[in-house]
Protein backbone atom coordinates (compact mmCIF):
# COMPACT_ATOMS: atom_id res chain seq x y z
CA UNK A 1 0.00 0.00 0.00
CA UNK A 2 1.44 3.38 -1.00
CA UNK A 3 1.40 6.36 1.32
CA UNK A 4 1.55 10.08 0.53
CA UNK A 5 4.96 11.73 0.32
CA UNK A 6 5.67 13.92 3.38
CA UNK A 7 4.79 17.53 2.71
CA UNK A 8 2.60 16.71 -0.28
CA UNK A 9 -0.73 18.02 1.05
CA UNK A 10 -1.75 21.69 1.16
CA UNK A 11 -1.68 21.66 4.96
CA UNK A 12 1.79 20.09 5.23
CA UNK A 13 3.60 21.79 2.35
CA UNK A 14 6.62 23.61 3.80
CA UNK A 15 6.67 27.22 2.68
CA UNK A 16 9.18 28.71 5.12
CA UNK A 17 12.71 27.50 4.21
CA UNK A 18 11.42 24.89 1.76
CA UNK A 19 14.99 23.72 1.09
CA UNK A 20 14.85 22.10 4.53
CA UNK A 21 11.85 19.98 3.55
CA UNK A 22 12.49 16.25 3.14
CA UNK A 23 10.05 14.36 0.95
CA UNK A 24 10.97 10.87 2.08
CA UNK A 25 8.94 8.55 4.28
CA UNK A 26 12.12 6.85 5.50
CA UNK A 27 13.22 10.22 6.90
CA UNK A 28 9.82 10.63 8.59
CA UNK A 29 10.19 7.20 10.18
CA UNK A 30 13.78 7.97 11.25
CA UNK A 31 12.84 11.20 13.02
CA UNK A 32 9.93 9.57 14.84
CA UNK A 33 12.03 6.54 15.80
CA UNK A 34 14.79 8.75 17.21
CA UNK A 35 12.45 10.65 19.53
CA UNK A 36 10.89 9.63 22.83
CA UNK A 37 8.51 12.54 23.51
CA UNK A 38 6.17 14.34 21.14
CA UNK A 39 3.77 17.24 21.62
CA UNK A 40 0.12 16.66 20.80
CA UNK A 41 -2.24 19.59 20.25
CA UNK A 42 -5.97 19.73 20.86
CA UNK A 43 -8.51 22.50 21.26
CA UNK A 44 -10.75 22.14 24.29
CA UNK A 45 -14.52 22.50 24.28
CA UNK A 46 -14.21 26.16 25.29
CA UNK A 47 -11.87 26.94 22.38
CA UNK A 48 -8.72 26.98 24.53
CA UNK A 49 -5.82 25.23 22.76
CA UNK A 50 -3.65 22.80 24.73
CA UNK A 51 -0.38 21.05 23.91
CA UNK A 52 0.28 17.73 25.67
CA UNK A 53 3.75 16.18 26.00
CA UNK A 54 3.30 12.47 25.26
CA UNK A 55 5.42 9.37 25.03
CA UNK A 56 4.78 7.63 21.72
CA UNK A 57 5.86 4.74 19.52
CA UNK A 58 5.73 4.39 15.76
CA UNK A 59 3.92 1.25 14.63
CA UNK A 60 4.41 1.05 10.87
CA UNK A 61 2.48 3.90 9.30
CA UNK A 62 0.87 5.10 12.50
CA UNK A 63 1.91 6.46 15.88
CA UNK A 64 0.59 4.97 19.12
CA UNK A 65 -0.12 7.16 22.15
CA UNK A 66 -1.59 6.21 25.52
CA UNK A 67 -3.27 8.19 28.27
CA UNK A 68 -5.82 8.05 31.04
CA UNK A 69 -9.49 7.41 30.35
CA UNK A 70 -10.07 10.09 32.99
CA UNK A 71 -8.30 12.75 30.93
CA UNK A 72 -10.74 15.25 29.43
CA UNK A 73 -8.30 16.03 26.62
CA UNK A 74 -7.63 12.39 25.79
CA UNK A 75 -11.36 11.75 25.67
CA UNK A 76 -11.61 14.58 23.16
CA UNK A 77 -8.90 12.99 21.05
CA UNK A 78 -10.67 9.63 21.32
CA UNK A 79 -13.85 11.30 20.05
CA UNK A 80 -12.04 12.32 16.86
CA UNK A 81 -10.99 15.91 17.56
CA UNK A 82 -8.45 17.14 15.00
CA UNK A 83 -4.90 17.14 16.29
CA UNK A 84 -1.29 17.84 15.42
CA UNK A 85 1.68 15.83 16.70
CA UNK A 86 5.16 17.32 16.53
CA UNK A 87 8.52 15.76 17.33
CA UNK A 88 11.71 17.85 17.37
CA UNK A 89 15.27 16.64 17.84
CA UNK A 90 17.81 19.37 18.56
CA UNK A 91 21.24 18.50 17.14
CA UNK A 92 23.18 21.69 17.69
CA UNK A 93 23.40 25.46 17.91
CA UNK A 94 24.63 27.35 14.86
CA UNK A 95 26.69 30.40 15.75
CA UNK A 96 26.79 32.84 12.87
CA UNK A 97 28.50 36.22 12.77
CA UNK A 98 25.14 37.91 13.30
CA UNK A 99 22.22 37.15 15.56
CA UNK A 100 19.92 37.18 12.54
CA UNK A 101 21.76 34.32 10.79
CA UNK A 102 22.38 32.28 13.96
CA UNK A 103 20.11 29.25 14.20
CA UNK A 104 19.83 25.61 15.21
CA UNK A 105 20.46 22.28 13.57
CA UNK A 106 17.44 20.05 14.06
CA UNK A 107 15.24 17.26 12.73
CA UNK A 108 11.49 17.69 13.05
CA UNK A 109 8.29 15.97 12.03
CA UNK A 110 4.69 17.14 12.07
CA UNK A 111 1.68 14.83 11.74
CA UNK A 112 -1.89 16.04 11.19
CA UNK A 113 -5.13 14.10 11.50
CA UNK A 114 -7.51 12.58 14.01
CA UNK A 115 -6.83 9.71 16.38
CA UNK A 116 -8.66 6.42 16.44
CA UNK A 117 -9.20 4.34 19.58
CA UNK A 118 -7.64 0.90 19.62
CA UNK A 119 -10.16 -1.78 20.63
CA UNK A 120 -9.60 -3.80 23.78
CA UNK A 121 -8.45 -6.79 21.72
CA UNK A 122 -5.46 -4.75 20.45
CA UNK A 123 -4.72 -2.74 23.59
CA UNK A 124 -2.33 -5.14 25.34
CA UNK A 125 -0.16 -5.63 22.24
CA UNK A 126 -0.06 -1.87 21.67
CA UNK A 127 0.99 -1.16 25.27
CA UNK A 128 3.67 -3.83 25.00
CA UNK A 129 4.93 -2.18 21.82
CA UNK A 130 5.07 1.17 23.60
CA UNK A 131 7.04 -0.39 26.46
CA UNK A 132 9.48 -2.09 24.10
CA UNK A 133 9.97 1.15 22.20
CA UNK A 134 10.55 3.36 25.25
CA UNK A 135 12.26 0.78 27.52
CA UNK A 136 13.88 -1.80 25.18
CA UNK A 137 14.23 -5.20 26.84
CA UNK A 138 12.09 -4.29 29.84
CA UNK A 139 8.78 -5.92 28.98
CA UNK A 140 9.94 -9.44 29.78
CA UNK A 141 10.76 -8.44 33.35
CA UNK A 142 7.39 -6.91 34.14
CA UNK A 143 4.19 -8.47 35.44
CA UNK A 144 1.21 -8.56 33.03
CA UNK A 145 -1.16 -5.60 32.79
CA UNK A 146 -4.07 -5.88 35.18
CA UNK A 147 -7.69 -5.61 34.08
CA UNK A 148 -7.99 -2.42 36.11
CA UNK A 149 -4.95 -0.86 34.43
CA UNK A 150 -6.23 -1.71 30.96
CA UNK A 151 -9.66 -0.26 31.77
CA UNK A 152 -8.03 2.99 32.93
CA UNK A 153 -5.94 3.39 29.79
CA UNK A 154 -6.82 4.76 26.37
CA UNK A 155 -4.58 3.77 23.47
CA UNK A 156 -4.87 6.01 20.43
CA UNK A 157 -3.46 5.64 16.93
CA UNK A 158 -2.62 8.54 14.63
CA UNK A 159 -2.04 7.80 10.94
CA UNK A 160 1.12 9.12 9.27
CA UNK A 161 -0.68 9.80 5.99
CA UNK A 162 -0.54 13.59 6.43
CA UNK A 163 2.89 14.59 7.65
CA UNK A 164 5.90 16.74 6.92
CA UNK A 165 9.60 16.51 7.73
CA UNK A 166 12.06 19.37 8.07
CA UNK A 167 15.79 18.98 8.66
CA UNK A 168 18.39 21.69 9.17
CA UNK A 169 22.06 20.74 9.29
CA UNK A 170 25.43 22.27 8.56
CA UNK A 171 27.51 25.36 9.28
CA UNK A 172 26.39 29.00 9.46
CA UNK A 173 25.26 30.70 6.28
CA UNK A 174 26.59 34.20 6.86
CA UNK A 175 26.16 37.17 4.57
CA UNK A 176 29.23 37.75 2.42
CA UNK A 177 29.66 41.17 3.99
CA UNK A 178 30.07 39.59 7.47
CA UNK A 179 32.78 37.06 6.59
CA UNK A 180 35.62 39.48 7.33
CA UNK A 181 34.33 40.28 10.82
CA UNK A 182 36.67 39.02 13.61
CA UNK A 183 33.91 36.90 15.14
CA UNK A 184 34.10 33.14 15.73
CA UNK A 185 31.50 31.20 13.76
CA UNK A 186 30.64 27.51 13.74
CA UNK A 187 28.41 24.90 15.34
CA UNK A 188 28.08 23.55 18.86
CA UNK A 189 26.71 19.98 18.77
CA UNK A 190 24.10 18.91 21.30
CA UNK A 191 24.03 15.25 22.35
CA UNK A 192 21.88 13.14 24.67
CA UNK A 193 22.96 10.12 26.68
CA UNK A 194 21.63 7.83 29.38
CA UNK A 195 23.27 8.19 32.79
CA UNK A 196 24.16 5.66 35.47
CA UNK A 197 21.06 3.79 36.76
CA UNK A 198 19.94 4.83 40.27
CA UNK A 199 18.13 2.10 42.25
CA UNK A 200 14.73 2.86 43.79
CA UNK A 201 14.97 3.66 47.52
CA UNK A 202 12.41 0.95 48.29
CA UNK A 203 14.18 -1.80 46.29
CA UNK A 204 13.85 -4.87 48.54
CA UNK A 205 16.45 -7.07 46.85
CA UNK A 206 20.14 -6.56 46.21
CA UNK A 207 19.80 -6.54 42.44
CA UNK A 208 22.05 -4.98 39.83
CA UNK A 209 20.55 -2.85 37.08
CA UNK A 210 19.44 -5.00 34.13
CA UNK A 211 22.08 -5.53 31.45
CA UNK A 212 19.79 -4.16 28.76
CA UNK A 213 19.86 -0.72 30.37
CA UNK A 214 23.55 -0.54 29.52
CA UNK A 215 22.78 -1.05 25.84
CA UNK A 216 20.46 1.96 25.56
CA UNK A 217 21.84 4.76 23.40
CA UNK A 218 20.64 8.13 22.14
Amino acid sequence: MSHPVPGSTPRTRIRRLPDHAVEDRAALHAVLDAGLVGHLAITGADGQPFVLPVAYARDGERVLIHGSTGSRLFRGLAAGAPTCLTVTLLDGLVLARSAFESSMNYRSAMVLGSCTVLPDAEKTAALDLLTDRLLPGRRGDLRPHTTKELAATLVLALSLDEASVKISAGPPDDDEADLDAPIWAGTVPITEHFGTPVPAPDLRFDLPAPNYVGTWTR
